[in-house]
């Protein structure tokens, strides 16, 4: 399973999005690494095996924004066990 945590910098929700996603990980008992990249992207995204955990589209737009739909713990959960599921 990959995780990925995109960011734009200065992010002001990068905290809250990172503590989302520690919470879901240690709530299923998972130890996979997350990859936290910084850059021109919707910000915060998660994407799991590639998909966006918000919107279940894969990958994410090469610009510069503040999402409003930050990624919650449920929807983590959900993607997390889906993902598991089919491994």
């Amino acid at each position: 399973m990959r995780v990925e945590l995109l960011l734009a910098p200065d992010c002001p929700n990068a905290a809250a999005a990172k503590t989302a996603l520690t919470e879901a990980l240690h709530e299923l008992e998972l130890t996979v690494p997350v990859v936290e990249r910084v850059g021109d992207f919707p910000s915060p995204t998660v994407l799991v095996d590639g998909v966006d955990v918000m919107n279940d589209h894969a990958g994410a737009p090469e610009m510069r924004a503040c999402r409003l739909d930050v990624p919650t713990i449920p929807k983590l959960l959900a993607a997390l066990r889906s993902r598991t599921a089919e491994a």
